[in-house]
């Protein structure tokens, strides 16, 4: 499983959404640290007034007075009682903790540094605030003040305490000794997630995330078209340059690609001219020796000499038609491959060759005729030259046409199937200019297939004799 993308657009849209998810993770949990202390500073400051307050109201009381006051104020989740023994330290939850540390803290300024006070977290909530078999704190309303703190249930208290929330025990010595108690539930409130906080995030990614998609694209853009015309060039040198548009890196690598393509043009013409003058001046010397040749009294040697004009025409000629690759001058038509396929069978049955056609095309090809059909003769005319006869097996699907040209000869060593299709190569001494070969038939049907988009490959049959696939993808030279 590959899970690094192979495009540039992939690997930085994997970089940059990385980046962004990480950020923003980070983000939160910063934003959602500070505004859980310092809402939980809030509410633990409010909680730690209230008890201030209630305590020096029972401070100004004598104390007969005291329990009324008491009772009035005994609702959760602040659980008031005066009748508690002193609890010590070690009976409640570690007293390490940022929470207690922080609500005592709070008490102490609200009451002042001299006042006494012992503040116990607990594990669980008290025992004040469990309901009893007459009714307990749950059935009193709760204060204004304190209502709307939670909406769920603290460790099955029911109604008014939210799961997560922390209980606290404090006890505060009044100025007479006596020590009042104060079961309370501070809010877990400020831990959850606002939904705008929320909102901002994801509006804030989202954002980001379509602003990189678009400025990837826009940046990887010109290096996909770069690569779409260099495939393409190989195709059709004259092709239409690229706009030399977008930034100026772009603008760059697309004028260097001009200047390459129109170099390469102008280079392949004058070869091109260069040949065609060469041919036309050689065919003058030629004519004259083949006249020439004709007033020899010896026949043997009259034979001799024209054989060996007639190898250094057919070696002009197919020299010239490597070069300029004149197939790609074609405009591109529907050919019936079938039909170009069964003229070829007749010539060749015609002079005493034997051609086996199977398979069948279901539609037209879009190519060029002139070249489809000497890149295909140059294919039968070697399978018949060195095996005797040739096969041509045709597989036909919605995306690519195959033509395997088949022959029973003496194969190429597999070191040679690539050398084959250079120019002049001769391999064995089967594939010799003795048998009328010039070594350019597979350079020249390679060049047309690749000038269709397809290829032209060559491989040694198990059974004996050279296969020669010709595959070409119908889209690309559409």
């Amino acid at each position: 499983m590959r899970l690094v993308p192979r495009s540039l657009f992939g690997r930085l849209i994997l970089i940059l959404l990385s980046g962004l998810i990480v950020a923003q993770l980070a983000t939160a949990y910063i934003n959602l640290t500070e505004r859980d202390q310092l809402l939980y500073r809030a509410g633990g400051m409010r909680l730690a007034q209230q008890i201030s307050d209630i305590v020096k109201l029972l401070d100004s009381l004598p104390a007969p007075e005291r329990r009324k006051v008491v009772a009035v104020f005994n609702a959760p989740p602040l659980a008031v009682s005066l009748d508690r023994s002193r609890i010590t330290v070690g009976e409640g939850h570690a007293e390490s903790d940022f929470q207690h540390s922080m609500f005592t803290a709070m008490l102490r300024f609200a009451l002042g540094e001299d006042a006494q006070v012992n503040v116990v977290r607990l594990e669980d909530a008290p025992a004040s605030f469990r309901p009893g078999p007459r009714g307990g704190p749950q059935e009193t309303p709760m204060m204004p003040m304190m209502q709307g703190w939670g909406r769920g249930t603290a460790r099955g208290m029911g109604p008014g305490f939210s799961a997560g929330g922390t209980f606290f025990t404090v006890q505060i010595a009044l100025h007479d000794g006596t020590w009042v108690t104060f079961d309370s539930f501070l809010s877990p409130q400020a831990t959850a997630v606002p939904l705008r906080l929320a909102l901002t995030l994801l509006i804030l990614l989202g954002t980001v995330i379509a602003l990189s998609l678009i400025a990837v694209r826009w940046v990887t853009g010109p290096l996909s078209a770069l690569a779409t015309a260099a495939e393409k060039l190989g195709e059709d040198i004259n092709r239409p340059p690229l706009p030399e548009t977008g930034p100026s890196e772009a603008q760059r690598a697309a004028r260097a690609f001009n200047t390459m393509q129109r170099r390469l043009a102008r280079f392949i013409a004058d070869r091109t001219r260069i040949f065609t003058a060469m041919s036309h001046d050689l065919k003058t010397p030629i004519t004259r020796l083949r006249l020439r040749a004709e007033m020899l009294e010896d026949e043997a040697l009259r034979a001799k000499f024209a054989r060996d004009l007639e190898e250094m025409e057919s070696m002009v000629t197919q020299t010239l038609d490597f070069m300029r690759d004149a197939s790609t001058q074609e405009a591109v038509q529907r050919v019936d491959t079938m039909a170009l396929l069964e003229s070829l069978q007749t010539d060749y049955q015609d002079t005493g060759g034997r051609v086996e056609i199977e398979g069948s095309v279901a539609l037209p090809y879009p190519g060029r005729p002139l070249g489809l059909r000497r890149c295909l003769t140059n294919l039968v005319d070697n399978a018949i030259r060195y095996g005797g006869h040739a096969a041509v097996k045709v597989e036909d699907t919605s995306d690519r046409l195959t033509i395997r040209v088949l022959d029973d000869g003496p194969g190429i060593p597999e070191a040679e199937l690539e050398q084959a299709f250079e120019p002049f190569f001769r391999g064995e001494a089967s594939r010799s200019r003795e048998t009328g070969g010039t070594g350019l038939g597979l350079g020249i049907a390679r060049n047309i297939a690749r000038a269709h988009g397809g290829d032209l490959v060559l491989r040694n049959r198990a059974e004996g004799g050279l296969e020669a696939t010709l595959s070409l993808p119908r889209i690309a030279a559409a």
